[in-house]
């Protein structure tokens, strides 16, 4: 099947603007810390632009976290998929009514 239909974001200029728009938004909220009163509760909240800081390394963590948890819960691509006593694929048999060599 040969798919020609364009996507937004095939065109390297869409990118660049989403990108740019991005950007834009987080300089403008940077640029909101040091308008907007903050009601604080630890002292290391008064840093200007602590939340910005703050949420890119919890995102730097959580991506770190996910990338050693995989290694814990991922499974092999036939997981489950049924098996005989012999360990021979039985569930392609059971849909095609063809034997599956294993």
């Amino acid at each position: 099947m040969n798919d020609n239909k364009q996507y937004i974001f095939d065109n390297p200029k869409n990118v660049k603007l989403l990108i740019r728009a991005l950007y834009t938004c987080c300089f403008i909220l940077f640029a909101m810390d040091l308008i907007i009163h903050r009601h604080i509760y630890h002292p290391w909240e008064e840093f200007t632009g602590f939340y910005a800081f703050y949420g890119c390394l919890a995102c730097v963590v959580l991506v770190l976290l996910a990338r050693e948890m995989r290694k814990v819960v991922m499974r092999d691509e036939d997981y489950y998929d049924i098996k005989d006593e012999n360990d021979n694929q039985i569930l392609e048999e059971k849909k095609t009514g063809e034997k599956v060599d294993g």
